[in-house]
């Protein structure tokens, strides 16, 4: 016999309780988790947490604490609009953590979940001389995770971030305010470098639309509640790819890198191009599909990404 919603108030009561309910729920309803969260339980703590007002590092000592009405009505309200809207929780909670740092997201952007973030927190090393770096461009910028982020990592540096999109960059604006950039960080609405400055990046990094068109008609109900226009790249996913791949080498300096996502393209970029000898970046914390080169290796394979085009 199914549990009814006074049966859950009145036999439920701590914060265990409830994760564990709202876990059980995620994985009975078929959801999809990869934006923040890689499992029903990781979005259960982070939905019942972030509903009772309470950290995601709360000691376990505290997940025993009693929850009173008002909170059990507010977290099932919650998991009851996760199920049933089919949306990243992120955007129920209108917050995603990225390199450690909080960011306002809505459905006007893609969840920051980019494994960039520990290349970020790694200050690029050993890459760059973090001491040598002044400017860092990020292009489709989105939310501006990845510019406030790599604000925060190089603090004597200027950072510019970059989207088409209106949207997008009224979510960015939100964050650089929020954490209080506006001195270190410039937004820009531009079609990737074309209203940019003549000037040169020692690090530009992109997580750009990557996903073909087929790749993207499938993919579950919760990706499809972001911006389509963060997913598409074309009919083989590298369109806008290719342009930074053209482009990057009037806007690198000597010494710079290029670091770019392309996650399930990976393999298509490389197919490509074989004889370009993109590095493709590991993670200790999982993710794929990232590609560095320097400066001196995009100017030497120009022509080859400009032929492509």
């Amino acid at each position: 016999m199914k549990t009814t919603p006074s049966e859950i108030l009145t036999t439920l009561s701590t914060i265990r309780d409830y994760i564990r309910w709202a876990a059980s729920r995620f994985t009975e309803a078929g959801l999809c988790f990869g934006h923040g969260t890689a499992t029903a339980l990781d979005e259960a703590v982070a939905l019942v947490l972030h509903t009772v007002r309470q950290p995601y590092n709360l000691a376990d000592a505290y997940l025993q604490s009693v929850l009173t009405l008002t909170e059990r009505q507010a977290v099932i309200d919650m998991i009851d609009r996760r199920i049933n809207e089919r949306i990243p929780a992120a955007y129920l909670t209108h917050e995603a953590i990225f390199a450690g740092l909080s960011f306002y997201v809505d459905q006007r952007v893609l969840v920051p979940r980019s494994p960039i973030a520990e290349l970020i927190e790694q200050r690029f090393a050993p890459w760059v001389d973090e001491e040598q770096v002044e400017r860092i461009l990020d292009l489709c910028t989105g939310s501006a995770c990845i510019a406030i982020a790599c604000a925060y990592a190089f603090p004597d540096a200027y950072v510019d971030a970059v989207d088409l999109s209106d949207d997008a960059l009224a979510v960015a604006k939100l964050n650089v305010e929020k954490h209080q950039l506006e001195d270190a960080l410039t937004l820009y609405q531009s079609d990737l470098f074309k209203e940019l400055p003549d000037v040169r990046y020692d690090i530009i990094v992109s997580n750009p639309p990557y996903v073909c068109l087929e790749e993207w008609e499938q993919l579950p109900a919760e990706f499809h509640a972001e911006p389509d226009m963060g997913f598409k790249g074309g009919p083989t996913g590298l369109d806008i790819v290719l342009r930074i791949l053209v482009d990057a080498d009037r806007y690198l300096s000597e010494q710079g890198i290029l670091i770019v996502e392309v996650g399930s393209s990976a393999e298509t970029l490389q197919s490509a191009f074989p004889d370009v000898p993109f590095y493709w970046l590991d993670f200790e914390r999982g993710g794929d599909g990232v590609f560095l080169l320097t400066a001196e290796q995009v100017s030497q394979y120009n022509e080859l990404f400009l032929a492509a085009l």
